[in-house]
């Protein structure tokens, strides 16, 4: 998986990808989105450092089975809250 946490001075968000998404574009209708290094990062990231990242995070995007998986396991998110992106599950967790 990769990894990144973009700072600012509302919060975090905590972005990962699964490892073989990068560098890809997903269709989903009219929509694309680009999974690239700029917001995904560009270091592959262990589960154990992704777990720690979304521990303290109060925002997240997650792209990737496996991505997504680890916050459902960690309960962050159930299943049912996620959609499908060209066929990808993808997940947003965002605290107001």
């Amino acid at each position: 998986m990769y990894l990144k946490v973009h700072r600012s001075p509302e919060g975090e968000v905590v972005a990962v990808c699964d490892a073989d998404l990068l560098g890809t574009t997903l269709s989903h209708g009219d929509v694309q989105v680009s999974i690239t290094g700029a917001f995904y990062g560009t270091e592959r990231a262990t589960e154990e450092e992704v777990r720690s990242a979304l521990k303290n995070a109060s925002n997240a995007n997650l792209m990737g089975e496996k991505a997504v998986g680890i916050a459902i396991a960690m309960g962050l998110i159930t299943e049912e809250g996620c959609i499908s992106v060209g066929g990808v599950p993808h997940a947003l967790i965002i605290s107001i």
